[in-house]
């Protein structure tokens, strides 16, 4: 289920970037943006290069722009995907940062901030995250959900779903191919928004070459598509 499209364009992490700040929430560093006064909240689920990616930053203060609280959390415990590593190539990685444990997490992050008053929680996952997500809304610890370029995610995930779901793919995605999106299309039962980006690869919504205007379009029509569904359902 993982190749080098995964893998492909790599980010160059950077602690400092973004207007937000990075403040503990459940016990993990979490990249926070915008105010918890707006009650609206999003959980960003990185993929597997982690919450360091300075285009996903950017896209967390894109979203509190809008008027929402915004937690993008490391789940990866200071570890994220480092391609090409003799010793920790990724079928190693992904051992010790499942999907299934990024969803244990996820779920003590989803009781913070409730602790903290929250009430209302949308997600969005990308690559590795979207996995993250979709278990989120099988058992409805979220409003919405959206997933960009899903990794991981299967069709007896999709039958499962109890929340309205927006799936953005890529025509060009061995990870999750056209076909398997128009499938997951065909079976959802909520209300849902999917959409194929024709000449978009895995992984474009988030490692896009900030200085190929035409990546940058793709990314941000993906992002509007994103915000306008939490705008929708996240209230």
């Amino acid at each position: 289920m993982s190749g080098p499209q995964c893998c492909s364009n790599p980010p160059t992490l950077d602690s400092a970037s973004g207007a937000g700040h990075v403040e503990k929430i459940a016990g993990f560093n979490t990249y926070v943006s915008g105010s918890i006064q707006s009650n609206l909240t999003i959980l960003l689920v990185s993929d597997v290069y982690g919450y360091e990616a300075p285009n996903l930053r950017k896209l967390a203060d894109k979203v509190a722009a809008a008027g929402f609280y915004v937690v993008a959390p490391d789940f990866f415990y200071g570890e994220p995907l480092v391609r090409d590593k003799p010793d920790r190539p990724l079928p190693a990685w992904i051992k010790d940062h499942g999907p299934d444990k990024g969803f244990e997490d996820a779920t003590l992050i989803i009781d913070a901030l409730k602790s903290k008053g929250v009430s209302s929680i949308g997600a969005a996952g990308f690559c590795w995250g979207a996995k993250v997500v979709v278990e989120l809304a099988k058992v409805a610890l979220i409003l919405a959900a959206v997933m960009l370029h899903p990794s991981f995610v299967t069709v007896d995930d999709i039958k499962s779903v109890k929340v309205p779901i927006a799936i953005l793919g890529a025509e060009i995605d061995n990870l999750s191919p056209p076909e398997l999106v128009k499938q997951f299309d065909e079976i959802l039962k909520v209300d849902s928004f999917v959409k194929i980006f024709p000449k978009c690869a895995h992984g474009w919504t988030v490692r896009y070459d900030v200085n190929d205007t035409t990546a940058v379009s793709c990314a941000h029509e993906a992002h509007q598509d994103m915000l306008e569904w939490f705008a929708k359902y996240v209230k």
